[in-house]
């Protein structure tokens, strides 16, 4: 299955889901699928990829381990972001009220079938 087709059956099993997204480690969308009304991804990815970078950095430091997720939420928007294998990172954009427990769950499933794309 190509990643974009993934991305799109991830976004579809969560309720209030309107973007999924495969980001490198720079911030460039590598695939996405997003609904119309959806944030920009170009710019929240590389805000966010940034951000998560920095944290994963600054917690290292704190001997807690490695950061497996991130959340950021809005007024309009709740963001969770993973990492994914060495490199990548997945972000899944949901609308307030969106079901955030699935959304959680879906992004550690397709966390795992994604680092064997890209081992």
């Amino acid at each position: 299955m190509m990643f974009e087709e993934r991305l799109e059956s991830l976004r579809e099993r969560i309720e209030g889901a309107v973007a999924a997204t495969l980001v490198a480690e720079d911030g460039i969308r590598v695939a996405s699928a997003q609904i119309e009304g959806g944030p920009d991804l170009e710019a929240l990815a590389a805000l966010l990829v940034a951000r998560v970078r920095q944290l994963a950095e600054a917690q290292r430091g704190l001997d807690l381990g490695a950061l497996r997720q991130f959340s950021l939420a809005t007024d309009q928007f709740h963001v969770l972001a993973a990492g994914v294998g060495s490199g990548y990172y997945l972000l899944l954009v949901l609308r307030p009220g969106g079901n955030t427990g699935r959304a959680r769950y879906e992004l550690r499933r397709a966390r795992l079938e994604f680092e064997g794309d890209l081992a």
